[in-house]
């Protein structure tokens, strides 16, 4: 059980904000599907799947110069550009660009510390295998629900030359390895910090704000209304009231009579903190009991009736949803293409939709992992468990939904969400949970420090 409380997301770097925005848009986690021209960045604290264009380049074209020199190799203009250029769209998208001086400062700093980083990695033989750059490079293009041929087309398309797609690969992939050696293995947890942070979070957990659940009926008031109308709408709240307080359901006199957007599903507005709710609606359920009503209360928006359906303090989180799922695998081989496998599993999809086959059956008949005896049953799983990005699709199913054929790194997928319930975590689970937070955290400071540090021992000599 590794995912039981979410890691907090977090982009390391030294120079402030607007760097940590830099490296997260330049630091490839090999993960989210990216165009091969421009990069899509689902937030600023989720990495891009496309290498920076020049990264590890030193040649300079013509018209080129040197703006930088790290312990004797140098960085161009061109380099600074390509990147700076690459780095605008997306930020643009975003509607967060900052001033270009500034922008192109960061992201010289940024060449700069992973030039560092690399002569460091080359002298201590730090390098990912032709396997492993293989492997990120059919990743890529999975993500991009291609081939790799047809990823190495696009690329060609948009005048990215594939060896040079390769040799970005190798860098941040020799990056990764660099870091899991000098940091990642380095950084322990004790059982008191794991102590120490369910300590603080069940205090944050009781000193949490309150969340309130109200449903009000609102009964509507024009701005240009006159006294008497006025008159005749507060007797129509009053109304409500009364009707309420003689027992007829909330929700019916609310479907009724209010004026308010949600009158047709009761006017519940659901839990929410009480700094998100009215001060006039908190004011007045702070003495009632659940079930309480307070009203007719005048705003600005006419006279409302309001009912506590609930007030309580967010517990800390003990629980976790699992989901219980079931699968065909089919893999991917000389004899079955990728496209051939989705023309199976669509083809295995409609024939269940259309009562023609069951799940099961053809799990057993035609799925190639170990779940095939039992139905392609997979049993239920706690989030972390999956690959990502079988666990992406599988969470976006309802429960009796079949996806459409999915590729992950294991082959061809189609997935079945059977049903899905809440379970209260264990402590052993509790304590494993915490340790990877307190672990992502340390790991974090571990590498923000480390970065400066190989910073600081490099030489660097800016040019003009």
């Amino acid at each position: 059980m590794t995912k039981h409380f979410p890691p907090s997301v977090s982009v390391q770097s030294s120079v402030g904000d607007l760097s940590r925005l830099v490296v997260a848009l330049t630091l490839a986690a090999l993960m989210l599907p990216v165009n091969a021209q421009t990069l899509r960045l689902p937030g600023a604290a989720r990495a891009a799947s496309l290498p920076p264009a020049a990264a590890a380049g030193t040649d300079s074209r013509p018209g080129d110069f040197i703006v930088a020199v790290v312990n004797s190799e140098p960085i161009t203009n061109n380099e600074v550009q390509t990147r700076l250029a690459r780095i605008e769209q997306q930020l643009s998208r975003q509607g967060a660009l900052p001033p270009r001086n500034q922008l192109a400062r960061e992201v010289l700093e940024r060449l700069i510390v992973e030039r560092a980083q690399l002569q460091l990695a080359r002298d201590l033989d730090v390098r990912p295998d032709e396997a492993a750059i293989d492997q990120a490079a059919v990743t890529v293009a999975r993500q991009n629900q291609l081939s790799l041929d047809d990823f190495k087309r696009r690329l060609e398309a948009d005048g990215v030359d594939y060896k040079r797609f390769r040799a970005d690969l190798r860098d941040e992939l020799t990056l990764v390895r660099l870091r899991e050696r000098e940091v990642d293995s380095r950084v322990k947890v004790s059982e008191q910090e794991i102590d120490q942070f369910l300590r603080e979070r069940d205090a944050q957990a009781l000193s949490s704000p309150e969340l309130l659940n109200i449903a009000q009926i609102l009964v509507a008031v024009p701005e240009t209304a006159t006294p008497e109308q006025v008159n005749v709408l507060q007797a129509k709240a009053e109304r409500a009231m009364t009707r309420i307080r003689a027992g007829e359901a909330f929700a019916a006199v609310a479907a009724e009579m209010s004026d308010s957007p949600g009158a047709a599903g009761g006017g519940e507005l659901g839990p929410r903190p009480a700094e998100r709710l009215p001060s006039l609606f908190v004011d007045a359920t702070r003495d009632l009991q659940a079930g309480g009503l307070a009203g007719p209360l005048r705003s600005g928006a006419g006279f409302h009736v309001i009912k506590l359906i609930d007030k309580k303090r967010e517990a800390a989180s003990v629980s976790v949803t699992q989901t219980h799922a079931r699968h065909i695998l089919l893999r991917l081989s000389p004899q079955l293409t990728e496209q051939a496998a989705k023309d199976k599993l669509a083809d295995y999809k409609r024939r269940i939709a259309a009562g023609q086959a069951d799940f099961a059956t053809l799990a057993r008949e035609n799925s190639q992992d170990g779940s095939a005896k039992d139905g392609g049953d997979l049993g239920w799983a706690t989030p972390g468990m999956f690959v990502p990005e079988f666990e992406q699709v599988m969470n976006q199913l309802k429960p009796g939904e079949v996806a459409d054929p999915l590729v992950s790194r294991f082959g061809v997928h189609l997935i079945e969400v059977l049903e899905r319930r809440e379970r209260a975590l264990t402590e052993r689970e509790q304590r494993e949970g915490a340790r990877n937070i307190v672990r992502a955290r340390k790991t974090d400071e571990a590498f923000n420090q480390w970065v400066q540090d190989v910073r600081g021992r490099a030489y660097v000599e800016f040019r003009n």
